[in-house]
Protein backbone atom coordinates (compact mmCIF):
# COMPACT_ATOMS: atom_id res chain seq x y z
CA UNK A 1 0.00 0.00 0.00
CA UNK A 2 1.28 3.71 -0.83
CA UNK A 3 0.58 5.31 2.18
CA UNK A 4 1.18 9.03 0.29
CA UNK A 5 -1.57 7.91 -2.04
CA UNK A 6 -3.84 6.51 0.54
CA UNK A 7 -3.85 9.74 2.34
CA UNK A 8 -4.27 12.35 -0.73
CA UNK A 9 -6.73 10.33 -1.87
CA UNK A 10 -8.78 10.12 1.27
CA UNK A 11 -8.25 14.13 2.21
CA UNK A 12 -9.68 14.81 -1.29
CA UNK A 13 -12.83 12.57 -0.64
CA UNK A 14 -13.43 14.28 2.72
CA UNK A 15 -12.55 17.86 1.26
CA UNK A 16 -15.52 16.92 -1.24
CA UNK A 17 -17.67 15.61 1.12
CA UNK A 18 -16.67 18.61 3.50
CA UNK A 19 -17.61 21.10 0.74
CA UNK A 20 -20.55 19.71 -0.49
CA UNK A 21 -22.47 18.91 2.41
CA UNK A 22 -21.85 22.61 3.68
CA UNK A 23 -23.38 23.95 0.68
CA UNK A 24 -26.55 21.32 1.01
CA UNK A 25 -27.21 22.57 4.07
CA UNK A 26 -26.71 26.19 3.42
CA UNK A 27 -29.08 25.61 0.59
CA UNK A 28 -31.60 23.93 2.47
CA UNK A 29 -31.30 26.62 5.19
CA UNK A 30 -31.95 29.17 2.79
CA UNK A 31 -34.77 27.75 1.07
CA UNK A 32 -36.61 26.90 4.56
CA UNK A 33 -35.99 30.31 5.29
CA UNK A 34 -37.35 32.31 2.49
CA UNK A 35 -40.89 29.70 2.27
CA UNK A 36 -40.72 30.68 6.39
CA UNK A 37 -40.97 26.95 7.15
CA UNK A 38 -38.21 28.22 10.08
CA UNK A 39 -37.61 31.20 11.78
CA UNK A 40 -33.72 31.12 11.95
CA UNK A 41 -32.95 30.04 15.19
CA UNK A 42 -33.47 26.35 15.54
CA UNK A 43 -31.31 23.98 16.12
CA UNK A 44 -30.93 20.51 14.16
CA UNK A 45 -29.84 17.05 14.89
CA UNK A 46 -28.16 16.12 12.36
CA UNK A 47 -26.47 12.48 11.03
CA UNK A 48 -23.76 11.65 8.39
CA UNK A 49 -22.86 8.24 7.57
CA UNK A 50 -19.72 7.32 6.19
CA UNK A 51 -20.38 4.00 4.07
CA UNK A 52 -17.10 1.89 2.24
CA UNK A 53 -18.98 -1.20 1.19
CA UNK A 54 -15.45 -2.52 -0.16
CA UNK A 55 -14.03 -2.26 3.76
CA UNK A 56 -17.22 -3.43 5.05
CA UNK A 57 -17.52 0.16 7.06
CA UNK A 58 -20.65 1.79 7.67
CA UNK A 59 -20.34 4.13 10.14
CA UNK A 60 -22.64 6.97 11.61
CA UNK A 61 -21.27 10.63 12.59
CA UNK A 62 -23.72 12.51 15.00
CA UNK A 63 -23.94 15.97 15.22
CA UNK A 64 -25.81 19.37 15.58
CA UNK A 65 -26.90 22.49 13.22
CA UNK A 66 -27.03 25.65 14.91
CA UNK A 67 -28.70 28.55 13.16
CA UNK A 68 -28.14 30.78 15.96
Amino acid sequence: MNEEEFNISMRKFLKVVGVTSQREIEQAVDKALAAKAIQGNEHFPAKMTLEIAGLNLKFDIHGDIKLE
